[in-house]
């Protein structure tokens, strides 16, 4: 699909199912639908090794009825206006909502309170610095980079820059997920079952 007019957030997720695979690694970049590489077995790997460990977290807040909010997977983040920027991040946690209020939304423009990266391929790699200024200024709180090359994972907050985290250091999600945490080498471990 071609045209040279800028789309809006609301064009472009109208016509998000004309783009290739249905648009599901499609962004909108000022105005500009931009194709990114589809994630690779290594992103999935990082996503299901995350969930897991957060649904895990999640449900036991739950069961105490302390939990902190919910998390949304590639949900649009609307960045900017005029033009208008779509991200679709791996994840988006959003803290002290309505259980699951954005759920069935292409994208919004409400802030979540951390925002998952996974810079599995070159593309994905070479904008992240970009990415991540855009989420600070649309009011993230926080970024987690996980990258399945280095098997490392960067922990990324505005007024104090980026840790890097690696091997059994643990990846914490205080004070917005108070309480949890997962090894970076976990991220990146293949459960038993996938490769037995």
């Amino acid at each position: 699909m071609e045209s040279s007019a800028l789309l809006t957030a609301e064009e472009f997720a109208a016509q998000r199912h004309e783009f290739p695979d249905g648009g599901r690694w499609t962004e909108l970049i000022a105005g500009r639908p931009v194709a990114l590489d589809p994630p690779d077995v290594e992103h999935g790997t990082v996503v299901l090794n995350l969930t897991k460990a957060l649904g895990e977290f999640l449900q036991a807040a739950r069961d105490r009825d302390a939990a902190p909010g919910y998390p949304c997977f590639e949900m649009g983040l609307l960045v900017a206006r005029r033009p208008d920027t779509v991200r679709f991040p791996a994840l988006s946690f959003f803290a002290g909502e309505a259980s699951f209020a954005e759920m069935d939304n292409i994208f919004t423009a409400r802030p979540p309170a951390i925002v998952v990266e996974v810079v599995s391929t070159q593309r994905r790699r070479s904008g992240i610095v970009e990415r991540i200024n855009a989420y600070f200024e649309h009011g993230v709180r926080t970024v987690w980079i996980l990258d399945p090359a280095t098997k490392e994972a960067h922990v990324a907050e505005p007024r104090r820059g980026v840790e890097r985290l690696e091997g059994g250091a643990p990846l914490r999600g205080d004070p917005i997920l108070a309480g949890f945490e997962i090894r970076t080498r976990d991220l990146f471990t293949a459960p038993k079952w996938w490769t037995g």
